[in-house]
């Protein structure tokens, strides 16, 4: 604008270096990428601006996220990134908005302007999680496919689908607008209230606030190790760098996921999964060699009420640990309350000296709920008629873990069961 004041100012304005940083900070445009185009950085931030300037806010951040995302998973799971679909224009944005009848946020767009979603395909981008009898692996998906799941039955009106799992039917959601208790543009887990008359009472474990939020922050869990990657596939367990323990040469280390589909606001049933390594130091002395005999478990949950299990083995197996080797299996638990946290111990004998057992601490390890907002469909009737029973105690499944052999297996979609 200012060029078009003065001759000065045309020529102040028209200086190319102004433009390399505004290039650089806004487009992330390289000094390659200047050469290859052959153009001045003035002429670039304009021809950029014309297409993009509405995502001006959001597209450093997001290309930033796509970019930092493809690197790190072309190293590692390249069967992924062949997944992922071009960009969309912006007439294809628009005609979504005409088909669903809601404006799109611009951070969602901007997303879409750099990669189309995904193809539905196995493992999805958005992450997985397996256990022996369950598997969940969710596609960030296409705008197509979404307008086509676009929402509007009571419970979920003018919801958009950002993820879908081919395993279980789950998606995430983005509300378009603010109805039905939603904020808009709040990102959620729907979850039914399955003590409510009314099918259309519909709770929600949110995910996040807004979609630029909620791409980057599992984009920046991913690239940072947060999110571990097994056979191929992104597995959303989080761990805490505190949640480790070392007893001698052995050292455990647990990391934790909330499960969505297997848990529900009302009757209160909150599913836990749990990953645990247990690994001996490679400069042990080879006479350290042991084997694990049994477990012992302290679940507490968040009204304090406390349970103690103790079985023979882990995953029906009794593993030997040796120099350098590391074991790990996953395990699940369920609480009637939001939260609850476990801790324990491990005993083994030592194989050169079988007279010779130990207990090998297991460092205690919390698992909260994400927030969740109750329905106003259930919220608008006598809660009284659905008295809920909340002391149910939570229960240690170890009969069902299963080890990270099973994590490459899709398994049919369902509940885990509480027993075996």
């Amino acid at each position: 604008s200012c060029c078009y004041l003065s001759r000065r100012l045309n020529q102040l304005s028209s200086h190319d270096p102004l433009w390399k940083r505004h290039c650089k900070k806004y487009w992330l445009i390289s000094e390659g990428e200047k050469s290859q185009r052959n153009q001045s950085w003035k002429a670039i931030f304009i021809s950029t601006y014309s297409d993009l300037g509405r995502y001006i806010r959001y597209y450093a951040t997001l290309k930033k996220a796509w970019d930092d995302l493809e690197k790190y998973l072309g190293q590692r799971c390249p069967r992924m990134i062949g997944s992922l679909k071009e960009s969309v224009r912006e007439e294809d944005l628009d005609a979504v908005e005409a088909q669903i009848g809601c404006k799109l946020p611009d951070d969602y767009r901007c997303s879409f302007r750099i990669h189309n979603g995904q193809k539905l395909v196995v493992p999805g981008l958005m992450g997985s999680m397996a256990l022996s009898n369950h598997y969940r692996s969710e596609d960030l998906l296409d705008i197509d496919t979404a307008a086509g799941g676009f929402q509007q039955r009571l419970g979920l009106k003018q919801c958009l689908p950002l993820t879908f799992c081919i395993h279980t039917g789950l998606s995430q959601y983005m509300a378009l607008e603010s109805v039905e208790g939603r904020n808009k543009y709040e990102i959620f887990y729907q979850c039914p209230d399955q003590m409510a008359r009314n099918p259309s009472a519909i709770d929600m474990f949110i995910t996040g606030t807004s979609y630029l939020e909620w791409f980057t922050s599992y984009v920046n869990k991913v690239v940072t190790g947060g999110y571990p990657i097994i056979r191929d596939q992104i597995f959303r367990y989080v761990h805490d760098k505190e949640c480790v323990a070392t007893t001698g040469d052995i050292t455990v280390s647990v990391s934790t996921s909330f499960l969505p589909e297997l848990s529900s606001v009302h009757p209160p049933h909150y599913f836990f999964t749990y990953r645990i390594r247990i690994e001996m130091s490679k400069d042990a002395l080879p006479e350290k060699a042991c084997q694990l005999d049994s477990r012992y478990w302290r679940i507490t949950n968040a009204k304090g009420d406390v349970e103690e299990v103790q079985g023979p083995g882990v995953v029906g197996e009794f593993p030997i640990i040796s120099p350098g080797r590391v074991y790990e299996y996953t395990s699940c638990t369920t609480f009637s309350t939001t939260s609850g946290y476990m801790e324990g111990y491990y005993t083994f004998h030592c194989l050169y000296y079988k007279d010779k057992f130990f207990n090998v601490t297991i460092p205690r390890f919390h698992m909260v709920c994400p927030t969740f907002k109750v329905s106003t469909a259930r919220m608008e009737t006598n809660h009284n008629e659905y008295a809920v029973d909340e002391d149910e105690d939570s229960t240690d499944t170890d009969e069902y873990e299963d080890r990270r052999r099973v994590l490459d297996i899709p398994a049919p979609s369902g509940r885990c069961p509480r027993h075996t």
